[in-house]
């Protein structure tokens, strides 16, 4: 199938394409705008096949890459060395920064591309956007002045595979490529090693071509006392402080119920528990 575009209310295109699922919005001139959405759509046309003809590259871990979507993928992944983790970790994120580039152009003054809830953001002087954010509720909004552009989601109930047990983690970060980067690392730290509750299967048992391989993955979590999820998030915030330390994020929102740990300047709005 080829990729698909259509316009949803409110001035929304939807692109779409085996499985980039992605929305882009923007506002400003009206000239501009329309110039915008023709280039993200003509970009988008090609996004895919230029990702698959790399992507056994992709699924190594420093396998060298050579399309500008494939190298802001390693880009990302390459600060959390010598941990594993390939180029494909960022595939959502870098796929909304490239969309993003594409469209944005003088005269849009604010602009988002939300690829499955990994978003790059465009804000001129004096403009914010306020994102929701995916899995845990609550929301965040980003100034111009801020350093951050990209927001990411991962963890064991998203679109992949986790080796650790987080609901949720929402990164914010320079690039959406990066956030994804990070919120795999952070999401994977989230962990009971060794506890009953948690199922676990090899990655390639459930995705043949997985870049994981053998690795287990989580498929299932019981419910857990305040105090293992406590312990799980206190494991995942040491990872994300750590990447915070470095720099190579501003903000993060690590969930798995009932425990919640935000950290960085930048504050995430806390969801609400039930």
């Amino acid at each position: 199938m080829s990729a698909q575009a259509t316009w949803l209310p409110g001035g929304r295109l939807h692109l779409n394409h085996g499985p980039i699922d992605l929305i882009l919005q923007g506002w400003g001139d009206a000239r501009a705008l329309r110039a915008g959405y023709a280039a993200a759509a003509d970009r988008f046309d090609t996004i895919l096949a230029e990702l698959v003809s790399e992507l056994p590259a992709l699924r190594c871990p420093s396998t060298p890459v050579t399309g500008p979507t494939a190298r802001l993928m390693a880009a990302a992944v390459a600060p959390f060395r010598p941990t594993f983790l390939t180029p494909m970790a960022a595939v959502a994120g870098a796929v909304a920064d490239t969309i993003l580039r594409a469209f944005v152009r003088p005269g849009i003054t604010r602009a988002y591309a939300n690829n499955g809830g990994d978003i790059a953001l465009h804000l001129d002087p004096g403009e914010h956007l306020t994102c929701a954010i995916a899995g845990a509720g609550g929301s965040v909004t980003i100034h111009a002045a801020d350093r951050v552009r990209g927001i990411a989601t991962s963890g064991w109930r998203g679109r992949s595979w986790s080796l650790g047990i987080a609901d949720s983690v929402t990164i914010l970060a320079k690039t959406a490529a990066e956030a994804d980067a990070a919120a795999t690392i952070v999401a994977n730290a989230v962990d009971l090693p060794g506890h009953p509750g948690i199922t676990r299967r090899p990655a390639q048992d459930l995705q043949a071509d997985s870049d994981l391989g053998p690795r287990l993955v989580t498929t299932a979590v019981a419910s857990l006392t305040t105090t293992e999820a406590q312990t799980a998030v206190d494991r995942g915030a040491a990872t994300g402080q750590a990447a915070l330390s470095r720099g190579l994020i501003d903000g993060a929102l690590i969930f798995l119920h009932p425990a919640v740990r935000t950290l960085g300047t930048l504050r995430l709005k806390e969801p609400e528990l039930a």
